[in-house]
């Protein structure tokens, strides 16, 4: 895969251009505080009557704790012997400041390690291997920090490496188990999303990361008065990688890093990861505790300039400290809706600085390739009840127990276009981009053209096509007979199949052998995406002598209108379901935010009540969903999976299997 792109992603090892700055003056050191300290308890504003979600406070970074923040941990680092990269960002993802000690790497080589070993030079396969700039890798730690987290729950970058790998928890002796509960939500928040803004136009939040989701330790996200307010990475030890083996303790000096850049914006000790079960599996936070972080610097005129300097990178930040937005303001781009945008008064929208709504709620605009498209009314319903499922829903990842779930909903129409999008108040960020994701997928996996638009591309992305139809022996494979949810598409995405087994099978949309992957290359989802990636490192490297990719992942061809299909990338877990008229495809609906299992359920459900409310629309019938797919292994049949709902899921209702016989 890509191996005709590898020379390109190899030579960008160039140093980022760097100029000085100087702020501040002055020593000051302190002992460190426990960790959960400074963080304070989530300070959220009760519900007003006849609301069922409390608004996060307005709280956002000063230049001056941007400031103590880069001083803390560059006093750490310089204490530790490890010149780094130190990015700093608001929870919407603007990025507050890099700072670049002197002798910090100017690049990262991204991990080789694989389940069998390690890659050689021209084994590599995806991203395996690559070179990238430092200030990328610290950036997109710190993105990581913040918007995988909120008032409900703290996630470092190594909770994330914890959540995308193979098996789930990974380690040497859980080869078998499933693969983790958000396995590929690494590529998202990419720099070509069409979603996700960018600094140089002018356009709010929620920002793109240059990398992605991180799975490398070194990354944290920020917390001021109890509210998430941003997140910190931390790039030094020249790899970016992951953490293969979660039973043992590591003693990461980029970690060590990004927690003393943390004190005094600690996340309360309730709600960080490792307070969290999945599957009864406690989740992890840190591997580094207080106690291994010396002496606090907190003057930052004493680390700039004798230790480093701020740096500008290209796309993200002009060498500057700046101030972050408070979440939930008109200027952080996310902010409650107004009447009329939704009747929902619990709604959360993406918003553009000047009061109008992102993706107002709107008509399918494929009336070319469908005969009825779906109608304005008939999306807002779906919103309304998916929402409302949502609303009841008890939250799986979030503190105290029994908190309502929050999350993103977005819907699309057969050509990827956005008719709306809805968010619970204190959702994690990373949940938009992601819901879009899944209901694209979902679409276009479940569209009649999928085939003819995989085939019609490189060789390499052309040959997925192939695999699936020897996979499933059935040569009319992606050509819109069957419908698939994203925990159909994402069964084929595992590079054991089926998933929770060891064998010699890889998923057809998996790497070709399962000892190829690493959380750097999925299958299909990377190789999609790796040419933009790469375009958009070398604009970063190059100051902006390169051009930047385009707006809208993937080279695949245009829809008719022209608007990409997947214009954000395409997502391999579940949460998400097409939307059908009668029996052919008009749209697709997604939900990102919470546990796996609520997702699919607010998607499935929210779609049939909206249906049932509107009339002409919902599901797909049952006749040519994904689970029909029966896959013969060896002799052994094995089906595909389309939704699963969890049990007792509702604060107000005893239920038990809620999508049963829908």
């Amino acid at each position: 895969m890509i191996r005709a792109a590898r020379a390109s992603k190899l030579c960008l090892a160039g140093a980022l251009a760097m100029v000085l700055a100087s702020c501040g003056g002055g020593d000051s050191s302190t002992a460190p505080s426990p960790i959960g300290g400074g963080g304070g308890t989530p300070t959220l504003t009760p519900p007003t009557s006849g609301r069922q979600f409390a608004d996060p406070a307005k709280e956002a970074l000063s230049v001056g704790d941007v400031q103590r923040v880069i001083a803390q941990a560059a006093g750490e680092a310089q204490r530790r012997g490890l010149p780094s990269t130190i990015a700093v960002v608001d929870r919407v993802g603007n990025v507050l400041g890099v700072f670049v000690m002197a002798g910090a790497p100017g690049t990262m080589t991204i991990s080789r390690q694989t389940i069998s070993g390690t890659a050689g030079p021209g084994e590599e396969v995806g991203l395996q291997g690559a070179r990238v700039p430092s200030a990328a890798a610290a950036i997109a730690k710190a993105i990581t920090g913040a918007y995988l987290s909120s008032g409900g729950n703290a996630f470092s970058t190594r909770t994330a490496s914890q959540i995308v790998q193979e098996h789930f928890p990974p380690a040497p002796n859980t080869v078998g188990l499933e693969s983790g509960p958000l396995f590929g939500v690494q590529f998202s928040q990419l720099p070509c999303s069409d979603l996700s803004t960018r600094m140089q136009d002018g356009r709010i939040g929620p920002q793109r990361s240059p990398l992605g989701l991180a799975a490398d330790a070194g990354g944290f996200p920020l917390y001021k008065n109890g509210v998430v307010v941003g997140g910190i990475g931390i790039a030094g030890d020249g790899l970016y990688g992951f953490d293969a083996n979660i039973r043992n303790r590591d003693q990461s000096d980029e970690e060590g890093i990004a927690l003393a850049g943390t004190q005094g914006f600690v996340a309360p000790r309730a709600i960080l990861a490792d307070r969290i079960t999945v599957d009864g599996t406690s989740l992890r936070y840190s591997d580094v505790t207080v106690s291994d972080i010396g002496p606090l610097q907190g003057s930052f005129g004493a680390v700039n300039g004798p230790l480093g300097t701020l740096a500008p990178v290209t796309g993200y930040n002009n060498g500057t400290i700046r101030a972050g937005t408070a979440y939930g303001s008109e200027a952080s781009g996310v902010r409650p809706s107004k009447p009329s945008e939704f009747a929902l008064r619990d709604a959360y929208v993406l918003s553009d600085g000047n009061g109008n709504g992102r993706y107002p709620i709107r008509a399918g605009t494929d009336g070319a390739s469908v005969a009825q498209p779906l109608t304005a009314a008939e999306v807002r319903i779906i919103l309304e009840e998916a929402f409302a499922v949502l609303s009841r829903a008890r939250g799986q990842i979030r503190r105290p127990l029994d908190s309502r779930m929050q999350a993103t909903v977005s819907m699309v129409d057969t050509h990827g276009v956005v008719l709306g999008i809805v968010r619970s108040p204190d959702g994690p960020l990373f949940g938009t981009d992601v819901s879009l994701q899944k209901a694209r997928t979902a679409a276009f996996f479940s569209n009649p053209v999928a085939a003819q638009q995989l085939q019609s591309s490189t060789p390499d992305i052309a040959r997925y096509v192939e695999r699936v139809r020897a996979f499933l022996d059935d040569p009319r494979a992606l050509t819109g007979e069957f419908a698939f949810a994203d925990r159909s598409g994402g069964n084929l995405s595992r590079p054991y199949f089926p998933d929770g087994e060891v064998g010699p099978v890889a998923g057809p949309l998996s790497v070709e052998q399962p000892g190829q992957f690493n959380p750097f290359m999925t299958g299909l989802q990377t190789d999609l995406i790796v040419p933009n990636l790469l375009e958009h490192l070398g604009f970063v490297v190059s100051g902006g002598a390169q051009p930047d990719t385009l707006r809208g992942c993937t080279k695949l061809a245009d829809a008719p209108g022209g608007t990409k299909r997947i214009a954000n990338g395409i997502q391999i877990f579940p949460g998400s379901v097409p939307i059908y008229r009668g029996g052919r495809l008009v749209g697709g609906i997604g939900v990102s935010g919470d546990g796996i299992d609520q997702d699919d359920m607010v998607s499935f459900l929210g779609l049939h009540n909206g249906g049932q409310r509107a009339g002409g629309v919902g599901n797909a019938p049952v006749e040519i969903r994904a689970d029909r797919i029966v896959v013969n292994l060896g002799g052994r049949n094995v089906r595909l999976r389309y939704v699963s709902c969890p049990f007792a899921p509702f604060l107000d209702d005893p239920a038990q299997n809620v999508c049963q016989g829908l």
